[in-house]
């Protein structure tokens, strides 16, 4: 399990991997105070996407990625 070292690269991928098979994906997000981390984990039990930042300023893309995540869950098609 490594990091993807951009959130564009994360995103990317993140959304590749939901749109292949939908019901197997979860994804997790962990804050990590002594570290002052935010990290966020995508996997369908075979392939684990992982990305790690400090910038709270990418909590808002973050945000907006989960949000359009959300929007391809409850919609009808997939």
């Amino acid at each position: 399990m490594t990091f993807l070292k951009s959130w564009e690269e994360f995103e990317k991928a993140a959304e590749k991997l939901y749109m292949q098979e939908p019901s197997k994906v979860r994804y997790s997000m962990k804050y990590v105070h002594s570290k002052n981390q935010l990290i966020l984990k995508m996997t369908d039990n075979v392939v684990c996407l992982q990305f790690r930042t400090e910038i709270a300023q990418d909590v808002r893309k973050i945000d907006k990625f989960l949000n359009n995540l959300m929007r391809h869950m409850v919609s009808k098609e997939h």
